[in-house]
């Protein structure tokens, strides 16, 4: 009978975000993703943790503002797509990692539109040295920028619980070594993060839905990414049943 190794105990998070024109949000991803990795420090000191920005073709302020952040390394690319931008995050982030190592580093991914609560990172931690290569999180817009029917309708289609069948880029973290036996992030304009998902869920490996990591995004009904999360949210209204 073959021995089944233990889950390699993280040694190194790598937080990716994708940003495209996100001068007016991004200072709020910027202070809380801070907030997440000092109290990841504090808690987890023998892990190490970095911020990488993708900026994709950002014509705004947006270089600037990550400028200010000494703890985070800004990467600027023009391919004005998502799935793309998040791979070549992944790629520079993770660029000198040797193959025998992925196993103790983490991907956490979350969107340059969102604020992660402190303990995010720390979750995320806990879940991976428990054997989890896979977490999904749930993500909420906020309620002070859309109209009270079209949030009650977005909750009635959304599973804020454990088990959720949700699946979003901007809350979503992964072992590296999964990562890279999946595929990684293709370079698609849309559900990048649902067919790297479905490929690591294929694959056997150990892969949780949790409740417990929750972040709040932007509630506009014009984004970035045609066909994302604010365009669902702008075919909502009251009475409508859409699936999402």
């Amino acid at each position: 009978m073959t021995a089944v190794s233990p889950p390699a105990h993280l040694t190194h998070m790598h937080v990716v975000v994708p940003a495209n024109d996100e001068e007016e949000l991004l200072p709020r991803t910027l202070r809380t993703l801070h907030e997440a990795v000092a109290e990841l420090r504090r808690v987890r000191p023998r892990i190490t943790a970095r911020v990488t920005l993708v900026l994709d073709a950002c014509t705004d302020g947006s270089r600037e503002l990550v400028l200010r952040h000494r703890d985070v390394r800004p990467v600027e690319v023009t391919y004005r797509c998502v799935g793309a931008a998040r791979a070549h995050g992944v790629m520079v982030a993770t660029a000198h990692v040797p193959g025998w190592q992925r196993g103790s580093h983490w991907l956490a991914n979350t969107d340059a539109d969102c604020a992660v609560p402190r303990d995010w990172l720390v979750r995320q931690a806990i879940l991976a040295d428990a054997g989890v290569d896979l977490v999904t999180g749930t993500v909420e817009p906020d309620s002070d920028e859309l109209a009270p029917g079209v949030l009650a309708q977005w909750r009635a289609l959304h599973e804020l619980r454990d088990g959720h069948h949700h699946v979003h880029g901007a809350n979503l973290g992964v072992r590296l070594s999964t990562y890279v036996d999946s595929g990684g992030f293709e370079p698609t304009p849309l559900h990048e993060d649902l067919g790297l998902v479905e490929r690591v869920r294929a694959s056997g490996a150990t892969c949780v839905a949790s409740s417990a990591l929750h972040l709040r995004t932007s509630g506009r009904l014009r984004g970035r990414a045609p066909g994302g999360f604010a365009h669902f949210l702008s075919e909502l209204e009251p009475g409508t049943s859409l699936a999402g």
